[in-house]
């Protein structure tokens, strides 16, 4: 697995949405969920899958109707390292903020 150059905030929402399941999540249910537009969230799942943090498959369910989904998973590593993110990402969220000093 690969780490991540740059993690910004989108980052943080995808990788939460992948967390709170343990079930694959398709990419516009991510997309739904997180509020993004596509051109951020699948850029971004593909990186994390090219990273190693994330597989995909195609959903072949025959009962469904409309076009197939890919399905997107975190991998045991991706999901250690995501864990680790996002609880980062909370901590610096609820950080008093520091008054800037003048220069």
């Amino acid at each position: 697995m690969e780490p991540l150059g740059r993690i910004g905030r989108a980052t943080v929402d995808v990788l939460g949405v992948l967390l709170d399941s343990d079930q694959p999540r398709w990419g516009l249910e991510i997309i739904k969920v997180t509020g993004r537009p596509s051109g951020s969230v699948y850029p971004l799942l593909d990186r994390l899958e090219h990273a190693g943090w994330v597989t995909s498959h195609w959903d072949d369910d025959a009962t469904r109707r409309g076009p197939r989904r890919r399905m997107y998973r975190l991998t045991a590593d991706g999901a250690a390292e995501a864990r680790r993110v996002v609880a980062r990402a909370g901590a610096r969220a609820q950080a008093p903020l520091r008054p800037r000093t003048a220069q």
